[in-house]
């Protein structure tokens, strides 16, 4: 009896970790360069019951106990998201594999999708950087800065990710720095830090640091990636998922009226 109170208590942990997870995907689903979260499951350890003390029962009729069910893995979707056109020239989107890189306050690195960026005044210079004001990089790891003399609203950039400047006859014109794009052996392995952001990981991998040519990926200005959650696919996995729990919550209410039944038997 106290099997299926275990199993059920399982089953209520499991399916409320996958509908926070599938309300985290709908409120994101309007984030630029979010990338939806798969929860994942497996069963606990199961036993054979044998039944017949007669004789050895084959692997075909034996019944399996079961102890219930957990979250193993929230994998990440990296699928490419739809493009949006923002129409302003600080805003690139990545066709293809790979990921901007930031720095971040503490010297660490985040990776992300989210190419919204601004250019702030540093000093003699202005940066390129995400919303946060943190830098990003170049494909040698530095951050990415012009002298404070260039006017950001005549900044470009190339689908190779190679910044522009117009030159004295207003020709765009490489200023010799390349955004770099990062790439994991695992990209599902990534840590999640907000809802853009991601950082290295064991499960991850190091990343490797290429050009968007040598990834086979463009660098597309005035787009934003939208975030890649199927809002309707979503919303079929919440009403799934809320079935589950409920189905749960019954099974542990049931266990708990025939343990009441036994009881007063007894009595």
């Amino acid at each position: 009896m106290n099997n299926a109170f275990y199993t059920g208590a399982s089953g209520l942990r499991a399916h409320q970790t996958a509908i926070d997870i599938t309300s985290h995907n709908l409120t994101n689903s309007n984030t630029y360069g979010y990338k939806a979260t798969k929860p994942e499951f497996r069963e606990l350890l199961n036993n054979n019951m044998d039944i017949n003390k007669n004789r050895e029962l084959g692997e075909n009729e034996k019944i399996l106990k079961g102890h219930g069910v957990k979250m193993s893995n929230q994998d990440l979707l990296f699928t490419q998201g739809a493009f949006y056109n923002t129409g302003y020239q600080l805003d690139y989107a990545i066709q293809g594999e790979g990921f901007f890189r930031v720095q971040l306050a503490d010297g660490s690195i985040a990776y992300t999708r989210n190419g919204h960026f601004n250019m702030s005044i540093q000093g003699d210079s202005i940066a390129l950087t995400d919303s946060e004001g943190n830098p990003v990089l170049d494909v040698n790891g530095n951050a990415i800065t012009v002298p404070n003399t260039y006017r950001s609203s005549k900044i470009g950039v190339d689908q190779f990710g190679n910044l522009t400047y117009p030159d004295a006859n207003n020709n765009q014109k490489n200023i010799g720095i390349q955004i770099g794009l990062a790439y994991f052996p695992n990209a599902g392995g990534l840590e999640k830090t907000s809802n853009s952001n991601y950082l290295q990981s064991e499960a991850s991998g190091a990343p490797t640091v290429y050009t968007a040519t040598e990834l086979n990926s463009k660098i597309v200005s005035g787009y934003l990636e939208s975030s890649n959650v199927q809002a309707a696919d979503e919303m079929v996995n919440m009403i799934i998922a809320q079935r589950a729990y409920e189905m749960n919550s019954k099974a542990i209410t049931a266990s708990d009226e025939m343990l009441q039944q036994a009881n007063n038997l007894r009595s």
